[in-house]
Order: C-alpha cells, then sequence, then structure tokens
C-alpha cells in the first residue's frame, strides 16, 4: 500500500482586531488549521500524517484506533481511510452504538469497522498486554492511541509551529498532550508556548508531554494551564457557548466549546487580566474538530 500524502497544509492565518487587543497593543493571530482539510482537518491530519508514513513503513494495510462515540480522532481516522483507500477499525467506548449519532453515522459511511467496547474494557487501551492481544486480533493493522497521540505525532505538529509566523505566544488546546508537545518540539526557545487542558485534573499531562518531547524536558518555555477546563471534558458552561456564538459574529471565527473554543476563552481571559505583556504577538492554533458541533446539536447541548 502506497499513501500519496497530498494535503495542501498551508492554512490560512487570521488575524483579530478588537478593542480589548488594540488597548493592549497586542497582536493577535489564528492559525485556521480548521480550514487544513473539510473532513481530516486541524491536529488530527497533523499527527495523522507521520503515523500513516510509519504505517506504510511497516507494510500494514489496515489502522486499529480508540475513540469516544463523538471522537473527533475517530471521524478523521475514518475519513483518512476513505481518503487514501485503507481500511480502518474504530474501537469505541462503549457499550452500545448509538447508530444516528453523527460521528458514527459518518465513520461507518467511510467504512470504518467500528468494535464498541464496554467502559471497563476501554480502560484498557493503553495496557501493553491487551494491545498485544489487539495486536494478534489485527495482525496487518498499525495500532494508533486515542486521540492519535504518539512518538510520530509530534513530527507534523513541529512542522506546523515552524510553519507559523513569529510569535511571542503559540497557544492551542491540549487534550492528550500531543499538539503542545510537537510545538515545543517546532518552536524556537525564545517563543512562550502554552496548552490550555480541555479536561479536568490534567497536571498529569506535563509528564506525558516531557515523555514524548525532549525540548520539553529541557526548556521552560512551556505551560500547560490547567484551570480552563470548564467543568471537564467536553462540559462547557452558557457562558462558554455565548462566546463561541459572538466570534462566529464578530469575527466569522467557528468554534466549537469542547477544544478551541475553550483555548479561545481561556486566551481572551488572560488576555482581559493582563497576563501576555504589551506588544505581544501571540498565535493561536485553530486545531478543527468542528465536527464536534453536530453531536452538541445532536444531544441537544446547543
Amino acid at each position: 500500500m502506497h499513501i500519496s500524502l497530498n494535503i495542501d497544509e498551508n492554512s490560512p492565518i487570521q488575524q483579530i482586531d478588537s478593542f480589548e487587543l488594540k488597548k493592549r497593543n497586542i497582536s493577535l493571530r489564528i492559525k485556521r488549521d480548521d480550514l487544513l482539510h473539510p473532513l481530516i482537518s486541524g491536529n488530527k491530519w497533523r499527527k495523522l500524517k507521520y503515523n500513516l508514513v510509519e504505517m506504510q513503513a511497516q507494510k500494514k494495510q489496515e489502522l486499529v484506533t480508540f475513540g469516544g462515540a463523538f471522537s473527533n480522532h475517530i471521524h478523521a481516522c475514518a475519513a483518512a481511510g476513505k481518503h487514501f483507500n485503507f481500511k480502518s477499525h474504530g474501537i469505541i467506548r462503549g457499550p452500545e452504538l448509538d447508530t444516528s449519532n453523527p460521528t458514527i453515522k459518518f465513520a461507518k459511511q467511510c467504512g470504518m469497522q467500528l468494535h464498541p467496547i464496554t467502559r471497563i474494557e476501554y480502560k484498557k487501551r493503553h495496557n501493553e498486554e491487551y494491545l498485544a492481544q489487539l495486536q494478534q486480533r489485527f495482525p496487518n493493522a498499525y495500532l494508533l492511541p486515542e486521540g492519535g497521540t504518539n512518538h510520530a505525532a509530534l513530527q507534523g505538529c513541529k512542522e506546523l509551529a515552524q510553519s507559523l509566523p513569529e510569535s511571542d505566544y503559540i497557544i492551542c488546546p491540549t487534550g492528550s498532550g500531543g499538539t503542545l508537545a510537537g510545538l515545543i518540539e517546532g518552536a524556537t526557545p525564545q517563543t512562550k508556548v502554552i496548552g490550555i487542558a480541555v479536561l479536568k485534573q490534567a497536571g498529569y499531562l506535563v509528564d506525558e508531554i516531557k515523555a514524548l518531547s525532549m525540548r520539553a524536558r529541557t526548556q521552560s518555555n512551556w505551560h500547560l494551564l490547567c484551570d480552563h477546563h470548564g467543568g471537564g471534558y467536553g462540559k462547557f458552561s452558557p457562558e462558554l457557548w455565548h462566546f463561541c456564538q459572538t466570534m462566529q459574529v464578530q469575527h466569522q471565527l467557528p468554534l466549537e466549546p469542547i477544544y478551541s473554543g475553550k483555548m479561545m476563552f481561556a486566551l481572551w481571559q488572560l488576555i482581559n487580566a493582563d497576563y501576555f505583556p504589551a506588544g505581544s504577538k501571540i498565535t493561536a492554533i485553530h486545531t478543527g474538530g468542528l465536527q464536534g458541533l453536530d453531536g452538541l446539536r445532536y444531544r441537544q447541548l446547543t
């Protein structure tokens, strides 16, 4: 199997102009990685790219990965399977599969084989013995962790950092830590890299990021901010949702309240609290995931 990785990675950069920014002489640009590809967008493509290269190198014909029922990662891997013509399997945190859920429906349309498992079994997804059993069950498959975060994922996120305009700060939402680790790898030591944790009690990710990135272990130019999770993964306040809608209306910036919306809301609060010195140049990464809005509507959460 040969995958030609023919995705144009030159996503646009959008300048945000507002009174709050002008008042502080702060420049804010958004790297619109949500526009990278209609289906395999944002950090999902950045992380998948070199995993697909590795999958080819190992001469594997199939991809097995993990995710929840509304997972952006599952959505992107299913789309990649269809786009690049390889067989994909999703191990879904179940135990039931709701086939009306838009993410699941899309994955099935792309030809992804879905394997719902109990939450107890799903907790074993990092267990080496469990992964060895899965490899036996799918001998021809490349196993990719939940969220797509591993050492191969870093290279694509490193390239993203290297493609950005000169910045004093790079900021991104952080779920599994792979995007943040890759940005630390690719940014200059003078650039401060900030991750906004989207899940509760995310302090453990600091060690995971250090395990992934040599630079994260040796440099102090990065931070993971853990107080902006809005109640936990997938949770969001009416204020956050209102902020997302306001950004769409005022700046034509589409956001979902799980990842990039949470990051932008946190960034706005930090700007208003004078966290950034006057004259700062900030680049925020829109990591995509807008498909999640369909899931929120489906669950009547918006």
